[in-house]
């Protein structure tokens, strides 16, 4: 059963803070139209942002790719805001942001003097408790475009990929390219192979998790060693562990990897992963 979501109380839309059915955008809206737009989510840990300036950083650097010209770190106090505003500063909660381009007449090219739309709001999470999940997941082709580290809100193959797995009972999508991982759906992807982590390079085949460059610094910082190097699906017979990892998904351990209607991995250690997730718990809980 798919959870149930709710909308928030209210949103920031351009300059106003409207309840969710008095917010409206134009239709000529080139996110609506064309997903011309880039969104950032930013976890809130009992009312602190955790590496905010990180997210405002990719959230900036998404920008910059596609030439919106807008300073995502003008957006800090408008988060702490949204925070206050929705009374979740004692409460684990999220900051969603999204920056469109802006309505303009319909046009494959970029109309000038066009003004950005910006809609930000904060929701609550259920963050406690991540520890004592496992996935079980299927693996399929990665059909997306090949700019995956810009956070566009275009994430249509992303979807299709997340429905099929949710549809089939699983929980998360695993995308493959040529043969070789690359990340999830929705989460950032890690190997453990003779006690060595395996994670996909950063490049544009991937998104530049937050939770997964925190991972990588906390192997780091414990002595565990870090490849940046794509595993392969043939490479599964090694594989120790699987873990996902995501700004709400925090850090999940696989149990298993459904690959054509066949199981080609069952975890078969995850002392590793419980290592990283009790650190984990330390950093974002002190």
């Amino acid at each position: 059963m798919k959870p149930e979501k709710k909308y928030p109380a209210e949103v920031y839309l351009n300059g106003k803070w409207l309840k969710p059915d008095e917010a409206f955008i134009s239709v000529f809206d080139r996110a609506f139209m064309f997903g011309d737009g880039i969104y950032e989510v930013t976890l809130f840990y009992k009312g602190k942002g955790f590496r905010l300036k990180e997210h405002l950083k990719r959230l900036q650097y998404s920008l910059d790719q596609i030439q919106i010209a807008f300073d995502a770190f003008s957006l800090e106090n408008l988060m702490l805001e949204a925070i206050d505003r929705a009374d979740l500063n004692n409460a684990d909660a999220a900051v969603y942001i999204q920056v469109s381009r802006g309505a303009g007449p319909r046009s494959h090219f970029i109309p000038e003097k066009i003004k950005t739309t910006i809609l930000l709001y904060a929701f609550p999470v259920a963050l406690e408790g991540f520890e004592n999940k496992t996935w079980e997941v299927m693996a399929t082709e990665d059909k997306r475009w090949h700019r995956c580290d810009i956070k566009s809100t275009a994430l249509l193959a992303n979807v299709m990929a997340n429905e099929e797995a949710i549809a089939a009972g699983f929980h998360e999508n695993l995308l493959v390219r040529k043969g070789y991982f690359t990340e999830g759906s929705h989460s950032s992807l890690f190997f453990v192979k003779y006690g060595v982590v395996h994670t996909h390079p950063e490049g544009p085949e991937i998104l530049s998790g937050i939770t997964r460059a925190e991972v990588i610094k906390i192997c780091t910082d414990l002595n565990i060693k870090v490849i940046e190097k794509a595993v392969h699906i043939d490479e599964l017979v090694e594989v120790e562990e699987v873990f996902v990892t995501g700004t709400t998904t925090q850090i999940i351990p696989i149990s298993s990897i459904t690959h054509k209607d066949k199981t080609v991995y069952t975890t078969r250690k995850d002392s590793l992963t419980k290592k990283l997730q009790q650190v984990f718990i330390k950093r974002t809980r002190a």
